[in-house]
């Protein structure tokens, strides 16, 4: 039963949003949260920066076919099923529910679960390091300044807050140059950071569950637990469910029907299934700002728990195969040498 509770950063999600939901910043402690939440969203992109290797996406090059197949699953199947599932019933969500629906869909890989799920299933871990790592490195670029604004503007007729042309400058500013600088001083500080992995990680995850408090506390100030009857999320769960079981499906038997290699489909489809809370909780903070970013954070928080669920005991599967695989091909061995 384990395997079906939240994960541990789950329930501190859930904790953070039920915090924001009893005591929400407001006042002058709601501008301090703001601030502190637009510095901590900068120090994470830099951490993200600093912790990627390039050679490892560049790696990459040695199996394109894998690779561009995991990076059309995450950035053009995805976005595709999103807008399709919502053109054929536009009012299943709300607008704004929708928005999130299709923030999902844009999103990049995650890293540590689709490698740790990979290895799991064990299939082949380099190119589920590569593969994860050049999605994220695209996420960056991707999500926010081309497909989610697009998504927005153009497909669901609604213009969130500020220009076009601020909304860029912020980006440009509070995720993209972090992310450059950290990447840029890796050479220096890469050995510190990979040595205080435990001090990183608290102070990715604290970043992202202060940006989560604060655009929670905007929410709650509008009400948005009275927008949102517990119908509706029952319905964005059974959304996120038919998008993940339908990209599971088609990367599964996508890759059987070109044949690849078991340890390859096992990458296609753990890399190519997984959306990242990480890089999606300060994306959203900064492309929808005030009390919208917390409704696009439902649809993420919720399937970022589902795919782990789902992922898990795919993983456990397809170990069981191999493991039953090998025990067959060990008796057949045996059979003929005592022949």
């Amino acid at each position: 039963m384990k395997r079906f509770l939240p994960d541990r950063f789950t329930q501190l999600l859930i904790a953070t949003v039920l915090l924001a939901t009893l005591f929400p910043a407001t006042g002058s402690f709601e501008n301090v949260m703001h601030i502190a939440s637009n510095v901590a969203i900068s120090l994470l992109f830099f951490l993200h920066g600093a912790k990627l290797s390039r050679e490892a996406a560049l790696s990459g090059l040695k199996q394109p076919k894998l690779h561009l197949l995991t990076l059309a699953s995450t950035f053009l199947l995805f976005p595709l099923l999103g807008l399709a599932l919502k053109a054929a019933v536009p009012d299943l969500l709300t607008p704004q529910l929708w928005m999130g629906v299709l923030f999902v869909c844009t999103l990049s890989s995650t890293v540590q679960s689709s490698i740790g799920f990979t290895s799991i299933a064990r299939g082949n871990v380099p190119a589920a390091i590569c593969g994860a790592t050049a999605s994220n490195l695209l996420g960056i670029l991707v999500t926010p300044l081309l497909v989610t604004p697009l998504l927005v503007t153009l497909l669901l007729h609604r213009h969130h807050e500020g220009s076009g042309l601020s909304q860029v400058l912020s980006i440009l500013l509070q995720l993209l140059l972090p992310f450059v600088l950290g990447n840029l001083l890796r050479p220096w500080i890469g050995g510190w950071i990979n040595r205080h992995k435990v001090v990183v990680n608290v102070v990715d995850r604290g970043g992202i569950l202060l940006s989560v408090y604060a655009a929670f506390s905007a929410a709650v100030a509008q009400g948005i637990w009275h927008l949102f009857p517990p119908t509706q999320l029952a319905l964005l769960v059974l959304v996120n469910a038919i998008l993940l079981g339908a990209v599971l499906l088609i990367t599964t038997y996508g890759a059987r029907a070109l044949k690849m290699p078991r340890g390859d489909e096992i990458v296609l489809v753990f890399c190519g299934s997984k959306k990242s809370l990480a890089s999606g909780i300060p994306i959203a903070s900064v492309l929808f700002a005030g009390s919208g970013a917390a409704v696009v954070l439902l649809p993420i928080m919720l399937f970022h728990q589902m795919q782990l669920m789902l992922c898990a005991v795919l993983a456990r599967r397809y170990a069981e195969q191999q493991e039953r695989a090998e025990q067959a091909a060990g008796a057949g061995a045996a059979v003929a040498a005592g022949r």
